[in-house]
């Protein structure tokens, strides 16, 4: 049997930004975990203009190909990992506009929430997201991670070297991840 796909997602676009080198930390943990094939997606290199579509997406009627497009990449996962930061007390304006481009395609999948900032590790963030996540009927796992005062584990060559407990509390989610994205195949074969 297959292992089901995991879409590691970096969702902060701004220039300069050190967030990719959380989620490629994400990356490597998965891809160590064993249990998924694993997939990085960067929001910079999918390059969504900010809604353009003239559907509603539940319509599936696309007339953009960086819409088919993404569509595309959305529909081979079978969860994911969304890598955020905090921007005033939410989460960036690229992911919000990714999920809004399209509806079915995110229907019955697991997600993991890995939020990162300064004191407040990106928690409000991670709360103001999983309602959106919720009407889209993507269904984030209890287990998150959520890291404070991140540049303090960046290196002089921005790696991400995460605490232990940070790597501990990543193997959990993942853990928790694997078992919901098994538990929703029904609803995605469906």
């Amino acid at each position: 049997m297959s292992r089901p796909t995991l879409q590691v997602v970096a969702t902060s676009t701004r220039p300069g930004r050190k967030g990719i080198a959380v989620a490629r930390w994400v990356q490597r943990l998965a891809e160590e975990h064993g249990g998924f094939d694993v997939e990085l997606v960067d929001l910079v290199e999918v390059g969504l203009p900010l809604f353009d579509e003239p559907n509603h997406p539940r319509l599936g009627q696309y007339t953009k190909q960086h819409t088919r497009d993404w569509s595309a990449v959305v529909t081979r996962a079978d969860a994911f990992v969304l890598v955020f930061p905090e921007y005033n007390h939410a989460y960036p304006a690229a992911l919000k506009n990714a999920l809004d481009y399209l509806s079915a395609e995110w229907a019955h999948k697991a997600a993991g929430l890995v939020s990162y900032g300064g004191v407040s590790a990106g928690v409000r963030a991670a709360e103001a997201l999983k309602p959106v996540l919720n009407a889209l009927r993507v269904v984030p796992v209890a287990e998150g991670v959520m890291i404070p005062f991140f540049q303090r584990l960046l290196t002089e060559d921005d790696e991400f070297v995460p605490s232990a407990e940070l790597e501990a509390g990543g193997k959990v989610m993942l853990d928790a991840l694997l078992r919901l994205t098994s538990a929703l195949q029904p609803l995605r074969s469906a």
